[in-house]
Formats: structure tokens, sequence, C-alpha cells
């Protein structure tokens, strides 16, 4: 038995200020001498949408580096985990912060991102993450392809058919389908079929869809959302950061919000699955083109734990 190895883990609940809403995340704070296999595995046995490993940066410029696992596959980027571990390593104090914003860079497969953690009164009330410049990868026009997306998540055709906005997919670092509809009923009331999702995807090269209202549960709501992305092991997400950063763009391009050079919008997700989710996207322009996306919210501490295998 001697030679098993223990370790620490942190499991937070991220975009909600209370415990069992948002979308959680395992946090593995020095994940240094762990092979791929078991990094897949230890994901597994979480079972969450994501894990994160903590490990030294490569670039002097990061203070750590991030390797995000879905309990089937390794991503290269993500929102919420990023989001959530920078919770953690500061609620640890393995990063020092001060009153105001502290601004770190963190590391992950797809380069250099910067982080900013907002303290008041010593205490941690926001993380935001500075998403990559976004990429609109092109409207599906295809009628039989708008059925094709609406049969996949259960919805008559006219659910989909009628909008002024397009059906188009956008990335903020990974790709994702983005899918206006008229009424919160309609997206309340989809039904993923996930075959048919992961199809869809795999035509339009995105990772996941994620369908919108611009009608919302709480007035202080911008757009309500559901995300699908059973490719990657996600059924429903509850709050994702990645994809909320590609449909704030989206929103911004398509002037389905008021835009401004500064746009602040907030994505409600998770309801559908009792998890209530607040996920903040901040849009920056300058000459009507987006210059800069961020998503941020608040995170919850709610498991202290040990891994032994």
């Amino acid at each position: 038995m001697s030679d098993r190895r223990s370790l620490k883990f942190y499991q937070a609940d991220v975009f909600t200020g209370q415990p069992f809403g948002g979308n959680p995340v395992a946090v593995f704070p020095d994940a240094h001498g762990l092979a791929d296999y078991q990094l897949q595995r230890i994901a597994r046995e979480m079972n969450l949408s994501e894990t994160v490993f903590v490990l030294p940066p490569t670039d002097q410029a990061a203070v750590v580096r991030l390797r995000i696992f879905t309990p089937t596959q390794e991503i290269p980027f993500a929102g919420h985990p990023v989001l959530g571990t920078f919770f953690v390593l500061a609620q640890l104090g393995l990063i020092a912060v001060i009153d105001g914003v502290t601004r770190v860079m963190q590391e992950c497969n797809i380069g250099l991102f910067p982080v900013e953690l907002h303290a008041q009164e010593g205490e941690l009330i926001r993380v935001v993450m500075t998403q990559p410049k976004p990429e609109f990868l092109g409207p599906v026009d295809a009628i039989e392809d708008v059925y094709k997306i609406a049969g996949a998540l259960g919805l008559p055709k006219y659910a989909i058919t009628d909008m002024k906005w397009p059906i188009e997919v956008v990335s903020t670092g990974l790709p994702v389908l983005i899918v206006p509809l008229r009424t919160l009923t309609a997206v309340r009331s989809i039904q993923p079929n996930a075959p048919a999702i992961m199809d869809v995807c795999s035509q339009f090269g995105a990772n996941g869809v994620m369908a919108f209202t611009p009608v919302t549960v709480e007035l202080s709501a911008t757009v309500h959302a559901r995300m699908f992305a059973p490719s990657i092991g996600i059924l429903e997400d509850p709050a994702t950061g990645s994809a909320s950063g590609a449909l704030g763009a989206y929103l911004v391009q398509n002037g389905v919000v008021e835009v401004a050079p500064t746009t602040d919008i907030v994505v409600e997700q998770g309801y559908e699955v009792e998890r209530p989710s607040q996920i903040h996207v901040r849009v920056e322009s300058d000459d009507d083109i987006i210059q800069t996306v961020k998503v941020g919210g608040q995170c919850v501490m709610v498991v202290e734990g040990t891994l032994t295998f």
C-alpha cells in the first residue's frame, strides 16, 4: 500500500454566491507528476462537467498552468473551470490577493490569458477571465439544417424558423452553435436528443449547442440560456463560461442588445437543472469591432477532500 498516492482536492460552485447553485468544478492544486491517463481517470471519478489540474507554468509570465478534463476527454479551454480554480487558489492563499483588482496570467492549452481577482475588505467577490477574441464561423442558412437543429433540441420547426437573428457558430476559445429562440417557454421545453446534437455539432464544427432567448426569469438578466455538449461528455451544463463569452459576442455582433463601447450582459443558465447561475459578460468594442470579451462571476467553496489511489 506504500505506493498509493493521496491528493488534496477542492470543489467550488461557480457563477453563484450560494452552495448547490452554479456549476461545480473539482480542483487539484498540485497535480505534478501525474500521467495523462491518471488525469483522465480522476476526472471520470469526479464525474463533474470539468476537473482542473494545476501544474507549474511553462511560461514565466503565468502563475500556474491549467489542464482541464471532462469525464471523457481533455479540453483546451473552458470558462467556469478557470474561474473556480483561481477562486480556490486564492482561498488557499496560493495566490496573493489585494483589495481592488489583482491581475494574473493563466496558462492553458491554447495560450496565456489574463484573470482578474476582485476583492473587497479581504473577501474575494468575483473572478473574471479574458477570453480569446471572438471568431464568427458562419451562419446556418439551409432550411433542412435548421429543421435538423430543431429536431435535435426536440422542438417544433416553427420554434426556430421565425427569428430575425441567425443560427451561428461563434468561438471565444471553444466553438459553440448559438440558437436564438423567441420565448422562454421554447427554451424551457427543449428535450435534448444527445446523438442528434452530437451529429449537429460534428457537422458544424462546434463543441456544443447553446439556445437562448431575450425573455428571462430574473429582471437582472439579459438572456436566458441552456447549453448542451454531449460530444464532450456533458448533456446539459448548468453554467458555461466559454459559451457565454461566445454568446455575448453574438449578442453584440447581431445587435440583440443595445451596443456601447462597453456592453455588460448577464446570462442566466442552469434553471432547468435546478442549479441557477448568473454569468457576467463584458464585451468591449472599438469602431464597432469587438476587441475584448470578459466573463466573470461569483464562486463559493463547497467541498474539501482527499483522493487516494
